[in-house]
């Protein structure tokens, strides 16, 4: 009979483990982003099919970031064997109803925690696309099929599926959901400007609105419908910037 000092340390070592996996898939998505980013747009711009600092450039720089992501979560699953981690089953129409339903509350707590800081004298740090969709608003327009079909799917895959299943593994569903959001949090604090408390508040919200995103994926038990919610409520954002950058509303 295993003694319980034994159990408490493969326990500790299985959260080690976890926790070490769930940086380390994160940290190598960046890394091979980049590797795939700087020289291929480089190239692009070299040969002329794209113009250095062009719109069409800046899109394609964020498309080609999420095919840096597939690659390593694909690599990273693959040299893991951790591919039961993932739960891949097929939405149900239930599943998609809640998905919906995420929308709108991720929508409310965005705008709620708009007000509440505004309230409190804290303004929240701009991401990147923000500050140059604003320079060209038909940029807004672009990253919607964009965020539909790229970066909600793939972040959903790489925080949700990928880094939230391996941190279940050790840690359970509730605190591998808490983890994984403040990971998903704390990535964005480099993708966004402004002073510290203005980042901080930024990624606060973020891990907020990704625990709503890890609850819907281990209650749906499906990666679809995290991804939907996250790419609908990015593009409805989208949709949002566009109107108030042209003056339309």
């Amino acid at each position: 009979m295993e003694s319980p000092t034994g159990n408490t340390r493969e326990a500790a070592i299985s959260r080690l483990a976890g926790l070490t996996q769930a940086v380390l898939v994160v940290f190598a998505a960046f890394l091979v982003a980049a590797a795939v980013v700087a020289p291929t747009s480089a190239w692009l711009v070299d040969v002329g099919m794209l113009a250095a600092g062009s719109l069409a450039l800046n899109v394609t720089r964020t498309v080609l970031q999420f095919v840096g992501f597939v690659v390593a979560i694909v690599g990273f699953l693959a040299l893991t064997d951790t591919w039961g981690v993932l739960h891949t089953r097929r939405p149900t129409g239930r599943a998609l109803l809640l998905a919906g339903g995420a929308v709108v509350a991720l929508l409310a707590m965005q705008f709620g925690a708009g007000f509440l800081f505004q309230a409190l004298g804290v303004s929240f740090g701009e991401n990147q696309v923000i500050t140059q969709g604003r320079e060209a608003p038909v940029y807004f327009l672009y990253m919607i099929p964009v965020s539909l079909l790229l970066v909600g799917p793939i972040e959903e895959l790489l925080f949700r599926g990928v880094v939230q299943g391996v941190l279940r593994k050790g840690f359970g569903v509730r605190w591998g959901i808490v983890l994984a959001s403040a990971l998903f949090g704390l990535v964005h604090w480099v993708a966004v400007s402004g002073g510290p408390l203005e980042k901080l508040a930024y990624v606060t919200i973020a891990a907020v609105l990704g625990i709503v995103l890890g609850v819907l994926y281990e209650r749906t038990e499906t990666i679809v419908a995290p991804a939907l919610a996250h790419g609908v409520y990015n593009s409805v954002l989208f949709v949002i910037q566009y109107a108030g950058a042209t003056g339309t509303v």
